[in-house]
């Protein structure tokens, strides 16, 4: 069975460029502001790397560790990604 994907224009990651992201990847959980897209990865402000969820209820993680700097990651690694908190 073949299945047709259709491309959206302003679809998938640069439809939240501007907003703060979560990208969940094999390893690790990224958060932070998009602020660039391109074909191999994601440039994150105010990037955190978060290692205790808690409740996706809550408004804050239970433990995110900002990171020092602007934060690339790459498309590949990314698994999933949307508008958390």
């Amino acid at each position: 069975m073949k299945i047709m994907v259709t491309e959206v224009e302003n679809e998938g990651l640069t439809a939240l460029m501007g907003k703060t992201v979560t990208l969940f990847c094999g390893v690790y959980i990224y958060t932070g502001k998009l602020v660039g897209v391109n074909d191999t990865c994601v440039k994150l402000e105010d990037a955190g790397i978060v290692y205790q969820t808690g409740s996706f209820t809550d408004k804050k993680w239970k433990d995110c560790q900002s990171l020092p700097n602007d934060w690339y990651v790459t498309t590949q690694s990314i698994e999933s990604f949307g508008e958390l908190k």
